[in-house]
């Protein structure tokens, strides 16, 4: 079939359905009470579900084409970056003329063009533009996503969304993510099982290097970089900026670091490494999101079709080492302040000032809020916007929290970048 009749064609080609009408015909000793067998379900899944991937990266190139190829033929897809070409060796939906192109775009139009018959709506922009109304006409949510905070927004918009007196608002969220050879798949099932807030303590801390290390015996050549971009950036350029996507920016990191590993023997210093400890960058394996991309999807059928029952609630790929993975029940936290009731107990010196608190909002690895504003039942205690406000509250960072807050009062903790707040209740030592 050339690429132009396969794009126009709403036709089927023989045994495309074959296997998976294997599970679809009749039940098996694992499936849901719930599954009806026979062309009610198989129906649904190719004419009626509607199904939103968030990301176009290396799990969501793996996951459009997965969806398409399973029987999903209503697709819609979110991304807000464009083509870079360091994307070409894993994000197999993009050629080298793709270069500069919205990724949603060009995914979309890829997947059309080779699987006749699905339709894949992309938006090239931000999760945060659309309304509920937008995401209440899906049923169900894959997220293949880099980063934590798009990922903490869309669960907590989910959780938000799900209106007891109408079933049809819970959106289960299906949220796959790889960090080199280690990967995790994992199904959400807002307000009824443990959601994404929940395990925020599972993530890994960034790797921090002493500064004593750095500055007197450098070992690695991770040393050898962060010295040249914590302190001789600094001592150098003075207050520039600096920008971990300016070229020029790290090249000159990635000379000075060389000329230091050089003096002190180290060997391993390069161009992909700089950029990669600067911006923090976990290198991405193919064969990793293809196996992660392959379980969200195995989940998105399940969901679809109760042809099986799906994952509760976990699944972990560690492949370091051999390949080994395992699943478990994540339990839900009753003090998570997205899907949780109750408020989140925090004991600290009576001698700690609003800004120490900031601080520890920041880096606690349960809450890890960026520019947290802080508020009591009585008053402001430290607004970060709109800028006369939070000038106004600026004095209150040098009060101890004990002046503004008695022992057993709350702390509602708010954010920009969410879509919730934190109930603190706080003790005083």
């Amino acid at each position: 079939m050339s690429s132009q009749s396969a794009s126009t064609s709403n036709t089927d080609w023989p045994g495309r359905y074959h296997h998976i009408d294997q599970v679809l015909n009749s039940p098996g000793p694992r499936t849901d009470p719930a599954f009806l067998a026979g062309d009610g379900v198989k129906d649904f899944l190719r004419h009626q579900a509607k199904i939103l991937v968030i990301g176009a990266g290396g799990l969501g190139c793996e996951i459009l084409a997965n969806l398409a190829l399973t029987g999903f033929k209503d697709i819609h897809v979110i991304d807000m970056d464009t083509i870079d070409i360091s994307n070409l060796n894993r994000q197999f939906l993009f050629r080298t003329k793709d270069v500069g192109k919205p990724k949603a775009t060009v995914a979309a139009e890829f997947i059309m063009k080779r699987v006749p018959g699905v339709k894949v709506t992309p938006y090239f922009g931000k999760i945060q533009d659309k309304d509920d109304n937008y995401y209440m006409q899906f049923n169900l949510v894959i997220c293949g996503l880099d980063s934590v905070e798009a990922r903490r927004w869309m669960n907590a918009t989910l959780v938000n969304l799900v209106d007891p007196e109408n079933p049809e608002s819970l959106k289960p969220l299906i949220d796959g993510g790889t960090e080199g050879f280690k990967g995790q798949a994992r199904v959400i099932l807002p307000t009824i099982t443990s959601c994404y807030e929940c395990s925020l303590d599972m993530l890994n801390k960034p790797t921090a290097f002493p500064i004593c290390t750095i500055a007197n015996t450098p070992r690695l050549p991770e040393h050898c970089i962060e010295w040249a971009s914590v302190l001789e950036w600094p001592r150098v350029q003075g207050d520039k900026k600096m920008d971990t996507d300016d070229p020029e920016h790290i090249g000159w990191l990635f000379s000075v670091a060389a000329a230091r590993a050089k003096e002190f023997n180290i060997e391993g210093v390069t161009w992909s490494l700089t950029q990669g400890v600067v911006k923090n960058i976990i290198p991405a394996i193919a064969s990793t999101n293809a196996i992660i991309s392959a379980a969200c999807c195995n989940e998105a059928f399940k969901i679809a079709t109760s042809s099986a029952a799906y994952l509760n609630n976990y699944f972990m790929l560690i492949g370091t080492e051999g390949v080994y993975s395992y699943t478990f029940e994540h339990e839900k936290r009753d003090d998570c302040p997205v899907c949780g009731g109750e408020a989140l107990e925090l004991t600290f010196s009576a001698d700690l000032t609003v800004e120490g608190l900031i601080e520890m909002l920041v880096e606690k690895q349960d809450i890890q809020i960026k520019k947290p504003s802080l508020s009591s039942p009585k008053s402001q205690i430290y607004l970060q916007a709109p800028p006369q406000l939070e000038e106004a509250t600026r004095p209150n960072l040098a009060k101890r929290v004990s002046e503004l807050v008695p022992n057993g009062g709350e702390v509602t903790v708010t954010a920009s970048t969410l879509p919730f707040s934190l109930s603190l209740r706080i003790t005083y030592t």
